[in-house]
């Protein structure tokens, strides 16, 4: 992914915190972004924070997206329901290389209870750097889509 790229960011008030690490590594190594809420550690619906990030993916072919919630379940679940979006729930840096690699994943989500904001960070760092192998992996992905 190119630093010339806009990429869209959001969470709910569990991610709140790591999504703020995460736009502070951004804003340090010159990457562009969109971030997308919230902005506070107040209670609120990850739903409302997730389908802007992923409407903002939908529109913008090649474009790459981090979603995060305190479990990640929810926000990944939101997300996943827009058509094209192929959202990966990751825990390790290798799950979130994997996700790129052999099923395409435009968006991250990361669970924000359960990793550390250096994890985090370099799990979004590896998913930014890594590319789709096609091949074999590209007939699964085309089966990913229904209707």
């Amino acid at each position: 992914m190119t630093k010339a790229k806009i990429i869209p960011i959001g969470a709910d008030h569990a991610g709140f915190q790591l999504k703020e690490a995460i736009i502070k590594h951004f804003t340090e190594r010159g990457y562009k972004f969109k971030d997308y809420g919230t902005y506070s550690e107040d209670s609120i619906d990850y739903p409302d924070y997730g389908h802007p990030v992923a409407i903002h993916v939908q529109n913008n072919e090649d474009t790459l997206g981090i979603v995060i919630c305190g479990s990640g379940n929810g926000i990944n679940m939101t997300v996943n329901k827009h058509q094209g979006i192929r959202s990966a729930l990751t825990w390790t840096v290798e799950l979130a290389e994997l996700a790129r690699q052999h099923n395409n994943a435009n968006i991250i989500a990361l669970p924000a209870r359960f990793v550390s904001e250096e994890e985090g960070i370099k799990m979004v760092d590896k998913f930014l750097t890594s590319s789709f192998e096609g091949g074999r992996h590209q007939k699964r992905v085309d089966k990913i889509a229904c209707g």
